[in-house]
């Protein structure tokens, strides 16, 4: 039998812009994993996604900034690659706390809710 400890008032986070999401999850994620292996093509393997997902993610990210998250180099004897710039920094970290800060409010309501309906 489910109890009301089992219930939970849950959310995401999202950031929107003209209605339209821009950032969530899933693109902070891809820029972490772009930062941690400095390719794009690699990031998007690695979250199972097309390399044009992420391409087009990373550009949709840019464009709303109105600067690049993502800067990168052409192949060669080395290879390409691509590093974070300081404002995808800046909007993992200011994703991150917001998160972290929507968890702790999430934890809130339910327990108030919680001992409503008690």
């Amino acid at each position: 039998m489910t109890t009301l400890s089992d219930t939970q008032v849950w959310g995401r986070v999202w950031i929107t812009r003209n209605g339209r999401n821009f950032i969530g999850r899933g693109r902070v994620e891809l820029l972490k994993k772009i930062g941690e292996m400095g390719s794009i093509s690699k990031a998007a393997k690695s979250m199972k996604m097309s390399y044009k997902a992420a391409w087009d993610a990373v550009d949709a990210m840019g464009n709303a900034f109105g600067q690049a998250v993502v800067t990168t180099s052409t192949g060669g004897k080395g290879g390409g690659g691509a590093q974070l710039t300081l404002k995808a920094h800046q909007v993992i970290a200011a994703f991150e706390k917001m998160e972290s800060q929507h968890a702790q409010m999430l934890q809130t309501l339910t327990a108030e809710f919680n001992a409503m309906m008690a």
